[in-house]
């Protein structure tokens, strides 16, 4: 990687959940029925498809997709004959000011090697597993974290040309199966018709930060899952969010945060113009903070929590 910094070592993780963390524990404090809401938003798994593997071959949607065959590694560069990734580490700034940043250019030959995995094969709210894992279960070479769709009930979810969920609710991201890219409106339309008109993947968090290649206005002021348990995705915060420069030619960037002197993280502005810089067309944010996530060749990338460790989380994007 270039400009590199390394982030601090330490053992891997392996468990399923961070038991009640943060908002949630103080829910639960509160006892009543705020405490029997937070057990069932924030422990109790809700299991809607306990098998999607088995789930997603009998919905036949099968036809053109592209088989995976094994790649080469040199260094930061995965390349075979559906996919190149090439992963680089960029340094900004210095002392607190300091903004430690990941760049996957990913080039595709087909969209369908570009796919989605839910965690620990279920589909449901509240499900979760570790990026690196994961990414293991499905050979992923290349992974980032995805939207975090089962930490709400609404939103479009077409995975891998599956529909899992059809409540449309915000702005969303659309990847095609011919390669292009397309920012959405959730509620002008139905998952069936998406996928009718050759969807293979959606995203459901936002905002939309750059368009025609220029930085959005007013994203400083977007508020994402208000509700409680979540947190603003204003100010300096670790990031995760995919730029199209071309068809099939796609650019993720996981930013580090929370961690004085390595990384501080940056705003939704400044995460805008890394990818204007980039030379994208459209940006598009997806879960951030402690989730933020990319794993290549098996291994943490970045450095989510600041301790060499990952965050659970309920979905990732992959290149196998």
């Amino acid at each position: 990687m270039t400009e590199t910094q390394t982030p601090p070592a330490a053992p891997r993780r392996h468990s399923r959940r961070a038991f009640l963390g943060g908002a949630a524990g103080v829910l639960l404090a509160a006892g009543g029925g705020t405490a029997a809401w937070a057990l069932d938003r924030f422990v109790v798994d809700d299991v809607q498809i306990a098998d999607v593997t088995s789930y997603a071959a009998a919905q036949d949607v099968d036809a053109g997709v592209a088989t995976t065959t094994g790649g080469t590694m040199d260094g930061d560069t995965y390349t075979s004959d559906q996919a190149a990734v090439t992963i680089s580490t960029v340094v900004t700034g210095s002392g607190d000011s300091t903004v430690t940043y990941f760049v996957a250019d990913v080039v595709l030959t087909d969209a369908t090697v570009l796919r989605s995995a839910f965690a620990n094969d279920e589909f449901g709210t509240d499900i979760i597993d570790e990026p690196t894992d994961i990414a293991a279960a499905h050979d992923a070479v290349f992974a980032v974290n995805g939207d975090y769709y089962g930490f709400r009930d609404t939103g479009m979810v077409i995975r891998n040309g599956v529909v899992y969920r059809d409540a449309g609710a915000r702005e969303g991201m659309a990847f095609y199966r011919d390669g292009t890219v397309r920012v959405y409106d959730e509620t002008t339309t139905t998952a069936a018709q998406l996928v009718a008109a050759g969807v293979w993947n959606t995203l459901s968090f936002g905002p939309t930060i750059v368009e025609a290649g220029a930085v959005v206005a007013g994203i400083d002021q977007v508020e994402i899952d208000t509700n409680v348990g979540n947190h603003s995705i204003q100010g300096d915060q670790p990031r995760t969010a995919v730029g199209v420069i071309d068809t099939n030619h796609l650019v993720f960037v996981v930013v580090d945060g929370r961690s004085a002197g390595y990384s501080e993280g940056v705003t939704l502005p400044e995460l805008a113009q890394i990818f204007v810089d980039l030379g994208v067309v459209t940006a598009y944010n997806i879960d951030g903070g402690g989730s933020s996530t990319m794993v290549f060749g098996g291994s943490l990338v970045n450095d989510p929590l600041g301790k060499g460790t990952e965050r659970g989380t309920s979905d990732v994007l992959y290149i196998a």
